[in-house]
């Protein structure tokens, strides 16, 4: 016999009108063990998480200074390029990655990913090797589409464990990001001088990374896709994405991203601008990957205690925080604290937007629900991402961080406006 605690449970696993107070109350997390088969397949998506970060990490951590090799000194401005190719790939694949993944399962729609992110960093390496900045933008561009499955890994996380652990699944997998800390940051210190051109032992580094990924999705036990799931009723995306749950949820998602991307796609150059060792944005990078990903140890449980919005709200306190921190000096250890600052803020906005999202669209609904989320999100993640290297260039570190500060507060206030309309629901 099903209790009165157990109805938001089934509420937020079945139901459009999951956006309700109940279905976002504390009740709607666990409080014993995660079942053991569940931690296993998470355990194996968070590997896959964790390598396919790794290649992403590197990318941030190398490809500006790679493009700083063979371009000419007018095109400067112009080096974050590859990456933000590599967002706008993010953006257009989000969606048929999603509509993929619902319609043929979470496994081929993933290796699929894979693929491509082998494909995509073999033509950043021959485009290197090539002096092409143009083919360096269309391997990101391919390359955005493995970032794009990896996106959804966190809503696969939610499929693979009971619905009562909807944080803890998101953000175990989430954790895998920790171990992208390392590897990411390593491999470009290590790989970058193994052979000339500069750079293009660490892309090569990446096709690896993700031909790995490939082998460990096949051993997930995905979910079979339910006939149901694909031919059951669903609403309109519009009112999906007008419900005031899904609105703020997905400018949570937008602006975690956005500031984070802002800040870490220029910091490489920032800290060769003012006058450290290009060795030094390894350790930074690493630093802020750890900030971003630790947390994700016990980022559910908190907000299981705390809840989603004092989440997302300690989430853009830190962000502000690491605001402060670069605007206070130019030394490595300022680069080093306001990037982890920034890391931990995305991590906990993120991680409470993510969580607070997956209440908001019923079983049938959520391809074209997460795939918005996501178009939304790396949209913005473009824009910060292209707008990044122009900024520093032209207005410096200073004004940069100003306006992540004027992002920061967009999310601040639609949170805080939520909050007020809907305390019951807060």
């Amino acid at each position: 016999m099903s209790s009165e605690r157990d109805a938001p449970n089934r509420l937020g696993a079945e139901g459009g009108c999951a956006y309700g107070a109940r279905a976002m109350s504390v009740d709607n997390f666990a409080r014993g063990p995660m079942p053991r088969r569940a931690l296993r397949n998470l355990g194996l998506l968070a590997a896959c998480q964790a390598l396919t970060q790794s290649s992403n990490t590197l990318m941030f951590a190398s490809s500006a200074l790679a493009v700083l090799t063979i371009v000419s000194h007018e095109m400067r401005p112009w080096a974050n390029l590859p990456v933000t190719m590599q967002h706008l790939g993010v953006m257009l694949a989000v969606f048929p990655a999603s509509m993929l993944s619902q319609r043929l399962g979470r496994r081929v729609g993933f290796r699929i990913g894979a693929a491509m992110g082998m494909i995509g960093a073999a033509a950043v390496a021959v485009g290197l090797g090539l002096g092409s900045l143009l083919l360096m933008c269309v391997g990101g561009v391919v390359l955005g589409g493995a970032v794009a499955n990896m996106q959804l890994y966190r809503f696969a996380a939610v499929e693979l464990a009971p619905g009562a652990f909807r944080a803890q699944a998101i953000s175990y997998v989430t954790v895998g990001g920790v171990f992208a800390a390392f590897v990411g940051p390593t491999l470009a210190r290590f790989t970058s001088e193994l052979w000339l051109p500069t750079f293009q032992a660490s892309f090569c580094a990446v096709i690896v990374l993700h031909a790995i990924v490939f082998v460990l999705l096949g051993l997930v036990e995905f979910p079979k896709v339910k006939p149901e799931e694909v031919a059951s009723p669903q609403r309109p995306l519009i009112e999906i994405a007008t419900q005031p749950a899904y609105m703020v949820a997905a400018a949570g998602g937008m602006i975690a991203f956005g500031v984070m991307s802002f800040v870490m796609a220029a910091s490489p150059l920032a800290i060769v601008a003012c006058g450290l060792s290009a060795k030094e944005a390894p350790i930074t990078i690493l630093v802020h990957v750890l900030g971003m990903f630790v947390p994700s140890f016990f980022t559910g449980h908190l907000i299981a205690r705390y809840g989603m919005f004092n989440m997302m709200m300690a989430g853009i306190v830190l962000l502000v925080g690491g605001v402060v921190v670069a605007l206070a000096g130019i030394t490595e250890w300022h680069f080093r604290g306001a990037l982890t600052l920034n890391g931990i803020g995305w991590n906990f906005l993120f991680v409470g937007a993510t969580t607070m999202l997956t209440t908001t669209y019923r079983p049938s609904e959520r391809g074209k629900a997460q795939a918005l989320n996501d178009f939304m999100v790396f949209a913005t993640t473009t824009v910060a991402s292209l707008m990044a290297g122009v900024v520093l260039e032209l207005k410096g570190w200073a004004t940069l961080n100003y306006l992540a500060f004027a992002m920061t507060c967009l999310a601040l206030v639609a949170i805080t406006v939520y909050r007020l309309r809907a305390p019951e629901r807060a």
